[in-house]
């Protein structure tokens, strides 16, 4: 795909960890399905990544794989509007992670944020692997093998996205310089006609010279609609006009999602290893029952206490499930005490069974015919790696491989 392409791409993993919880759904899924509507999108289950913390643990990805897309087609995410596929089926992201750490300084892997932060997470895990500190420049071989222009994700997660900008700058520099760049770019100027050269240099040089960056997006447009140059043209003008050689992989930018934070039966981030989840397969006698027990406002010890819907982890439930009238009468009767604990889960019991009935009768449709989702990620993952291949025929000639 053209860095120039009017339909942006999406490229979105998830690592292997089998079942899903609703904090995979509100947090990643709903987003997907919305996406799949609005862009042409890259979705694969990122099990290599499984392996970084998960090694030690032979054969227990693959029923984990299987889980989870499973449940990623129950929720919605539809293999004829996007591309569903398996990260180790589509072996050239090694390939490109392999390339990529030829050139990516050792620092830039250290100062990831996560990177500290999971080792202190997981103690109980030896992570001072080779694996484990490369995940990210993984994740960007992941990314820029498809060129993707957004990549969905949390606040917490753009220091990831801003790794494989820097990472695509540095190969872009490195490599996208041809020994004849210029003046390839300056044939392609002449092909675009008088009146449309002239105006590209003219928006060239606002660009360069002062900075204008509407200047510099005036000039996009304007080879977006050059239908008489080839990509490879359109390409190098890009890069001629920033001041770069050919751009070869694209700068993806974060695409900043609004999705509700998910709590967790106990009031924190919902997660496996807080062992605090609702999973999309739970059985509505037991999600009364997690529910029923998770705590409330503390302050309300006797059911004529009131309390403060801000201080209880069942009122962020009431955010993400309930309307404005069941959160009045929620606010209304836990400030007064007119209303027990008891009382204020009921409507959440009622609408997480009332949103996991058809996930759950979607997954029994695809376990009963696993056959077919076997089929639908091998030919997800033949499409991917068809344009996979494309990318690395362009890595390979720009780094001189292509012997």
């Amino acid at each position: 795909m053209s860095v120039l392409s009017n339909n942006k791409r999406v490229v979105s993993g998830m690592r292997v960890s089998g079942r899903l919880h609703l904090g995979h759904y509100h947090g990643v899924l709903k987003n997907w399905v919305k996406l799949q509507h609005q862009h042409d999108c890259y979705f694969f289950a990122a099990d290599w990544h499984g392996l970084t913390t998960r090694y030690d643990e032979p054969g227990i990805l693959e029923k984990l794989i299987w889980e989870m897309v499973v449940d990623w087609l129950a929720c919605g995410v539809n293999p004829s509007l996007s591309h569903i596929f398996l990260q180790s089926w589509v072996p050239e992201h090694a390939e490109l992670h392999l390339l990529l750490s030829m050139i990516t300084p050792l620092g830039w892997l250290e100062r990831v944020p996560t990177f500290k932060d999971q080792q202190e997470k997981l103690k109980d895990k030896d992570l001072s692997t080779y694996g484990f500190l490369g995940y990210p420049l993984l994740q960007a071989a992941d990314v820029l093998l498809y060129k993707g222009d957004f990549v969905p994700v949390g606040d917490d997660q753009v220091a990831h996205i801003e790794l494989i900008r820097e990472v695509a700058r540095r190969f872009n520099y490195l490599y996208g310089r041809e020994a004849n760049f210029e003046e390839q770019a300056i044939d392609a100027i002449k092909k675009m006609g008088k009146k449309n050269s002239k105006l590209y240099t003219e928006l060239r040089k606002e660009f360069q010279q002062e900075g204008d960056h509407e200047s510099l997006n005036t000039a996009r447009a304007l080879l977006e609609n050059q239908h008489n140059l080839s990509i490879g043209d359109k390409e190098r003008l890009v890069g001629y006009l920033e001041g770069n050689g050919k751009i070869i992989l694209v700068e993806p930018q974060p695409l900043l999602t609004e999705h509700a934070k998910m709590p967790g039966i106990d009031g924190h981030k919902m997660s496996k290893s807080y062992n605090n989840t609702i999973s999309l397969r739970e059985e509505p006698l037991q999600v009364e029952k997690k529910i029923l027990t998770m705590p409330t406002d503390p302050a309300r010890i006797k059911r004529t206490d009131p309390g403060n819907p801000d201080l209880c982890p069942v009122w962020q439930f009431h955010k993400i499930y309930s309307d404005e009238s069941t959160k009045e009468w929620v606010k209304n009767g836990c400030t007064s005490a007119s209303i027990g604990c008891v009382d204020c889960k009921r409507p959440v019991i009622d609408a997480i069974n009332l949103e996991l009935k058809p996930i759950q009768e979607s997954i029994k449709e695809y376990e009963s015919d696993f056959g077919s989702v076997k089929k639908i990620v091998a030919e997800g993952s033949e499409q991917a790696r068809d344009e996979a291949n494309n990318t690395l025929t362009e890595v390979r000639e720009a780094m001189g491989l292509d012997y």
